[in-house]
């Protein structure tokens, strides 16, 4: 492993072959935030190895204990629980949480499994948190998708039917590119989403293509170069029409920085010339997503038994409750780690810019200014006290 070490050897190994399935009721439960956090020094650790490009072990501990399908089924099981079990918890009468930190923790939950395999494949303010979350796990797991791609040549049939036949992707990864979802403007400035935050592009990199167009022409030039994928893609007019639209997004500036680009620009006037098929009419057995009907047949039914026994067990924690996991997180995400994996500057919790002081209490926040921190302590100021807290009572 790298200079920087957060795990031994060992102790990654210790971790890894403890990660286990949870049912729904236990998510957010003191057992299931012991495997977050191990989750999230396992994350860290893969990063800080990648970094040193010191090989991948943890992606090999995880295939050699066989966890990869563990980590999807605890990602579907967060999915079912925000869309069957979180909206009954907020309607129910007694909900009303002394502090929300533990329910963000199940929704960054999936962002850290998301993170980790994006990895080693090389009230109101927690809503907004939530969107702003769900869109950074909807980019990471475009980049997965991508490497995906990679290997789409040894996909089994049943997986490559339903990228191209089921959910149509190269027609999905063609909306992508013209909607551009991680790009908008804001004051008349061009921003696009990157490093889970909203950045404001310089107009002389305004033609320099981002990460996630990128991910997208990679994923494209995969499907639709790929011998094996253009053998079972159907390319009926509809098909066709929407493909032929990458030509105006083709140019010389986009080909000079991803030059592979020029045999899909080739491909692309081929298939102009070419009749379109009529659908295909192949039988193809497909697997079944297994791990969510399985979930969602064990709880149908128990939403709200789920959402009460939680709401009574997990997300009313007492206050030394409270104290005793904000020590936990202290430990969990330790300073020097997080500043190693960092992928560039701190940003100011308030604006965004650029900053270099850090909140003197709890050390966890950035910002510019004296005058940003003041205005974001209303935001910050429970957070900050609780970690404060924490870091006493070690």
């Amino acid at each position: 492993m790298g200079d920087l070490e957060l795990l031994l050897p060992g102790e990654a190994a210790v971790l890894v072959r403890g990660l286990r399935s949870f049912p729904l009721r236990e998510i957010g439960s003191g057992g299931w935030n012991q495997q977050h956090e191990n989750l999230e020094k396992l994350n860290m650790q893969a990063i800080l190895d990648a970094t040193a490009s010191q090989g991948e072990p943890i992606q090999e501990l995880l295939v050699t204990h066989g966890k990869i399908p563990t980590l999807v089924e605890e990602l579907i099981a967060v999915e079912m629980w925000k869309q069957k079990v979180f909206p009954v918890l907020c309607r129910l009468e007694d909900f009303k949480p002394q502090n929300t930190f533990p329910i963000y923790m199940v929704v960054h939950h999936e962002a850290s499994i998301i993170n980790l395999l994006e990895t080693v494949f090389f009230h109101k303010e927690l809503q907004k948190q939530a969107e702003l979350m769900e869109f950074e796990i909807a980019s990471k797991a475009l980049s997965v998708l991508r490497y995906i791609t990679d290997c789409v040549d040894s996909l089994s049939l049943s997986t490559l039917n339903r990228m191209l036949s089921t959910h149509d992707l190269p027609c999905l990864l063609v909306e992508l590119l013209e909607h551009n979802p991680w790009s908008r403007r804001e004051g008349g400035k061009l921003q696009q989403f990157e490093g889970g935050r909203w950045q404001t592009v310089a107009p002389s990199e305004q033609q320099k293509l981002s990460k996630l167009d990128g991910q997208v022409w990679i994923a494209l030039y995969n499907l639709l170069l790929s011998h094996e994928a253009r053998a079972r893609y159907c390319f009926t007019s509809f098909a066709k029409g929407q493909l032929l639209k990458l030509q105006a997004f083709l140019t010389d500036t986009l080909v000079d920085q991803l030059p592979n680009l020029a045999g899909l620009q080739g491909f692309l006037a081929h298939l102009a010339l070419t009749e379109t098929q009529p659908p295909k009419k192949d039988l193809v057995l497909e697997q079944i997503p297994e791990i969510w009907e399985r979930l969602e047949r064990e709880n149908r039914g128990k939403w709200q038994a789920i959402a009460k026994y939680q709401l009574r067990h997990v997300f009313s924690p007492s206050e030394q409750d409270l104290r005793l996991q904000a020590r936990r997180w202290a430990e969990t995400y330790r300073l020097d780690v997080l500043e190693a994996i960092a992928p560039e500057r701190p940003r100011c919790a308030y604006c965004s810019a650029e900053a270099s002081k850090r909140c003197s209490r709890c050390q966890n926040e950035w910002y510019c200014c004296r005058e940003c921190q003041v205005k974001h302590w209303e935001k910050h100021g429970k957070a900050c006290v609780l970690a404060a807290q924490g870091d006493r009572a070690k």
